[in-house]
């Protein structure tokens, strides 16, 4: 039966789910739904991309407690082992597995969790960027440089919270130990130096403490029947996210495919940081299964 009906909610443990589906359920040509996943932006970033991918059934989500997505469970940390779960209810809701998937920056994260637990749910997973720390032949000063941010953040502000992580992933190459050591200024990049008291964003509040500390079952991911593409932006050449998805296919045996753009570089004007969406559309096609 055909539906091209757009918003729709799930109710999963302790959450309701937000998602939309863009196009036919069953699908019109027999092709999978391309699921697009972040972490922790919700749906909205990936509406330009959408755009340029309508032959295609896509549909996109808000993780719990994110967007429009609520949660009553008493949690505020985005778990890539919960959100796992959550996503196989939705494929399983949605009768149309197994799916194509592109995941970035955390969701790349989480769909890497996902497809360990169930490996059936997905066909091809684009893991686009994802920010795995552990992986890095320069894990702890990676770790503690990235915990002197949040410190930055907890005591200081989100000024200086937001220069130190904007410092942090734009450094090319490995981490000195004494890497944030000494703050930047938030001036330089155009950031509040006064501290409006608010703690809740949720990069460096601790909710995505889970995220940044991930590590994955290199074992699992290189038995799976999953189709593991791992992707990184041009643009992002030699910077934290680079590494980090070099690093994991080096312990996979695995190519990087390279995507135009950066980190972003799926979006367009969304949050003011457009990358090149059409180009990426069309490159992720060629990465993806034909059929």
């Amino acid at each position: 039966m055909t539906d091209t009906s757009a918003y729709r909610t799930l109710d999963v443990p302790g959450a309701t789910l937000a998602y939309d589906v863009r196009g036919p359920l069953p699908t019109a040509d027999g092709r999978p739904p391309l699921l697009l996943i972040g972490q922790p932006m919700d749906a909205t970033g990936f509406g330009t991309l959408a755009s340029y991918l309508t032959d295609r059934t896509v549909v996109t989500y808000d993780p719990r407690g994110i967007g429009r997505s609520t949660r009553e469970d008493g949690r505020t940390d985005h778990d890539p082992a919960e959100q796992a779960e959550d996503l196989h209810a939705l494929v399983t809701e949605l009768g149309a597995g197994p799916v194509d998937v592109l995941g970035s920056s955390g969701g790349a994260i989480t769909g890497l969790a996902w497809v360990t637990a169930y490996p059936e749910d997905v066909r091809t997973l684009v893991a686009h960027e994802p920010p795995i720390l552990a992986v890095l032949p320069d894990a702890e000063n990676a770790m503690a440089a990235s915990a002197r941010g949040d410190a930055a953040y907890r005591e200081r502000g989100w000024g200086y919270g937001m220069a130190a992580f904007i410092a942090l992933t734009s450094w090319q190459g490995p981490f000195p130990a004494d890497f944030l050591a000494e703050l930047p200024d938030p001036a330089q990049f155009g950031l509040p130096t006064e501290d409006d008291g608010s703690r809740d964003d949720p990069l460096m509040s601790g909710s995505s403490d889970s995220v940044k500390e991930y590590v994955p079952d290199v074992a699992a991911l290189r038995s799976t029947s999953t189709d593991v593409v791992l992707a990184a932006g041009i643009e992002s050449k030699d910077v934290l996210t680079w590494r980090t998805t070099h690093a994991l296919a080096d312990l996979l045996g695995a190519q990087v495919a390279v995507f135009p753009s950066h980190h972003g570089g799926f979006m367009g004007d969304e949050y003011g940081m457009p990358g090149q969406p059409e180009a990426f559309a069309a490159r992720l096609r060629e990465v993806l299964p034909e059929g």
